[in-house]
């Protein structure tokens, strides 16, 4: 049955009798989405960015390193709270187009309009305006971000969930690790303003996003969507934390926030477990890096493509899960017990294994514990807290550790390990196929 909703029976979601074949073009869709979205991205917080900032002050140092966490912190606060807002009030969205349609495409031309405006910052004295650019793109990908996930909760029924989440997470990995290698193809020494190319290329590509997904998507009109006063309940339920028949969303969102913490932390302390803890040189330290990240996106990308789908076939989405998240904490604690630097390949191949089951099959999981399909967009947006969470506490947890067993970073790889253990308990705590 195709997703064919008239104006006068909208409905939040399928069911599997609704939809008894796999909507494969809506993965299609969130597949190609994400990578172009999540590709700029990462090329340009993780390459351009720093690469362009050491040009702007004088080199690499404390400075620049100081600049990118105000720059990180300021970012993830301001990602926290807008996608929360954006998600809720796409969910509260009446056009022809679909509640998610025009979020994704002015999202894509926002997004693309300020990343030009970063190519174009080329003094000190501008990086006021580029932090509030970098604020700027923050809010506006959350226009693509928020709506993109909330559309496999719109237009997948439960049973096919897990396979459409493959698919998008075969985007989001090739997204996550190929948009760095890009980004890394205009660092030049002998051209320093390749850098500004490298900003436009990326605008263009986010350009992409939103109106290449609406194409594909063809999302139905909302115009039969029940509208709702936006009274103090209205206003409650649109933009607060859920409070009814939550457990289950609860226990995912601090488990996946473990388990990202435990691989957000090894990638924040990956040179220094090389350098300081097996007493590599840098230029060595980044040969294993790269082999390390090598093996991490080939195991990812097969593992990605393939979970989500016998996750279906399976039933079951918390031992999936669960069983990532194990694999993670063995590859996260290798180099803590043999010390070798071959064993950060070993990582890159178990714990890579284990983030491509984890990708693919917990954005299935998370899609099956939202309290209320009408306001998925905003609830899938507070589950982002895993991630931004992940990515302030994680620096955090590692420097307290750090301090703590005397200025060494190995001992770090256990309690890494044990975190992403306790993030999997919290997931097997989940009652699957109910909503508690």
């Amino acid at each position: 049955m195709e997703n064919k909703q008239s104006s006068q029976e909208w409905h939040a979601s399928f069911t599997d009798k609704q939809q008894p074949k796999v909507p494969v073009r809506v993965g299609i869709a969130v597949a190609i989405g994400v990578l172009l979205w999540l590709g700029p991205f990462n090329g340009v917080s993780s390459i351009l960015n720093p690469a362009k900032l050491a040009n702007i002050m004088g080199g690499a140092g404390s400075k620049v390193n100081s600049f990118l966490a105000i720059l990180g912190t300021i970012g993830a606060v301001v990602s926290t709270l807008t996608t929360i807002i954006i998600g809720a009030l796409s969910d509260r969205t009446h056009s022809r187009w679909g509640r998610r349609t025009p979020w994704i495409v002015v999202g894509s031309f926002l997004t693309a309009a300020v990343m030009v405006g970063l190519g174009l910052i080329k003094t000190e004295q501008q990086l006021p305006i580029f932090i509030l650019l970098w604020c700027g793109i923050q809010t506006f990908i959350n226009m693509i971000v928020a709506p993109l996930l909330a559309v496999i909760a719109d237009q997948v029924a439960p049973m096919h969930r897990g396979t459409i989440s493959s698919i998008y997470a075969v985007g989001f990995v090739i997204g996550q690790y190929g948009g760095p290698v890009v980004g890394g193809r205009f660092l030049s020494n002998a051209n320093p303003g390749l850098i500004n190319t490298g900003y436009f290329v990326f605008a263009f590509l986010i350009l992409l996003s939103g109106p290449v997904a609406a194409i594909l998507l063809k999302e139905p009109s909302s115009m039969g969507m029940p509208k709702e006063k936006l009274d103090l309940s209205g206003f409650v339920r649109a933009f607060i934390f859920p409070i009814h028949k939550v457990r289950n969303f609860y226990l995912a969102l601090f488990g996946k926030m473990l388990i990202v913490i435990t691989t957000t932390a090894f990638a924040t302390y990956q040179v220094f477990f090389l350098t300081s803890g097996m007493n590599l040189g840098s230029s060595e330290a980044g040969k294993y890096i790269s082999l390390m990240g090598t093996a991490t996106m080939i195991t990812a990308i097969i593992f990605s493509s393939t979970a989500g789908p016998v996750s279906d076939k399976l039933k079951t989405r918390k031992w999936v899960v669960a069983f990532a998240a194990l694999l993670i904490s063995i590859g996260t604690v290798l180099p803590f017990i043999f010390k070798s630097p071959v064993t950060m390949i070993w990582y890159g191949v178990i714990a890579g294994t284990g983030s491509g089951i984890f990708s693919s099959v917990d954005q299935a999981l998370n899609l099956e514990v939202l309290p209320d399909p009408e306001t998925a967009a905003k609830d899938l947006g507070i589950l982002n807290l895993a991630n931004t969470g992940a990515q302030i506490l994680a620096p955090v947890l590692g420097a307290i550790l750090f301090d703590m067993v005397g200025k060494n970073y190995m001992p770090i790889l256990p309690v890494l390990a044990v975190v992403g253990l306790l993030g999997a308990g919290m997931v097997l705590m989940i009652n699957e196929h109910k909503t508690v």
